[in-house]
């Protein structure tokens, strides 16, 4: 009796071991089947607008193996194409003509308030040294500073020598070449709108030039724009200095419309940080806008943005 009862339970035993192997098999199948379907995209196609900053296109032709980088990546098309400038991709987005836009800071901002798009990713740049010698940091960073640079020769030591001095800036919207460098001279005792001479260039390898030649006492530039001009002046180093360093400037961001599911949004972030660090990736991001790679954001990072964009409007 007790060998048959031996008998049974080892039998039992088996048969629930069996049972238990073959639900565990198909509980792990399942899991792997809510898997690859929690993987796919809710949306169908992903449509990718650029502001044109370059020819178009040459712009148009460097941007195209993003497609084939993103869709494989997401599984779904993706169609690149450009805007014919900030103002018609930011009403996109607001049209839901396009799901995603590689924008400027302060074309996010605006983005944003209009339509409720969102920043997921910020481009990241080697930072500069201020240290004059125009070398890079060494380290990624997701903002950069606008210098205010002058000859050596000048005599300008101090901000407040600025005043009645002529300043080569960007346009009134530039960050670097206008709007973040005013308004922190002006904290420091100079309203360069009122106590100096304003004058707009094109281009900060133009507004650098015009400091060297004494075109302009001072000028407004990204940090470190001296390096666009050191192959044909190999002396700009040696013959002007920076003279003020504002604060972190945000850098560009990836921009998403108002509606994207919170899910497609990660997937698309992991997606663009995964293809940022493959040498492909890479070089087409540098190809693009010269980038060097992404980094995670959040609204809050525009925060100066917004209030300079106000500060400086009361400078008038």
């Amino acid at each position: 009796m007790k060998k048959i009862l031996v008998a049974a339970a080892v039998l039992i035993i088996a048969i629930g071991g069996f049972f238990a192997f073959t639900g565990s098999g198909k509980k792990s199948q399942s899991t792997s089947d809510s898997n690859k379907k929690s993987s796919k995209m809710d949306m169908k196609e992903l449509n990718l607008q650029f502001v044109p900053s370059i020819n178009s296109d040459t712009l148009a032709a460097k941007a195209k193996p993003l497609e084939t980088l993103l869709g494989k990546e997401l599984g779904i098309p993706v169609h690149v194409s450009l805007g014919t400038n900030s103002n018609s991709v930011i009403e996109a987005l607001g049209s839901k003509k396009t799901d995603m836009a590689f924008l400027s800071p302060d074309s996010y901002v605006h983005a944003h308030q209009l339509y409720g798009a969102k920043a997921i990713l910020q481009s990241t740049r080697y930072g500069i040294k201020t240290d004059n010698t125009g070398e890079s940091t060494g380290k990624l960073v997701n903002n950069y500073h606008a210098f205010v640079i002058v000859r050596k020769d000048s005599g300008i030591n101090s901000v407040k020598d600025l005043k009645g001095k002529k300043i080569a800036m960007q346009s009134s919207t530039s960050a670097a070449g206008y709007v973040y460098p005013a308004v922190e001279l002006n904290k420091k005792g100079i309203n360069v709108v009122k106590e100096s001479k304003l004058v707009q260039v094109k281009g900060h390898d133009q507004a650098v030039l015009s400091v060297l030649n004494g075109d302009v006492d001072a000028a407004f530039v990204f940090g470190d724009a001296r390096n666009v001009v050191k192959k044909d002046q190999p002396d700009i180093f040696d013959k002007t200095k920076i003279l003020y360093s504002t604060e972190g400037i945000p850098n560009d961001t990836v921009t998403v419309r108002k509606g994207l599911s919170s899910s497609d949004q990660d997937k698309i972030k992991e997606a663009l940080k995964k293809i940022a660090k493959t040498d492909e990736g890479k070089k087409v991001l540098k190809n693009i806008y010269s980038w060097d790679g992404v980094s995670d954001t959040s609204d809050s990072n525009f925060d100066s943005v917004r209030e300079n964009n106000k500060a400086v409007a009361k400078l008038q």
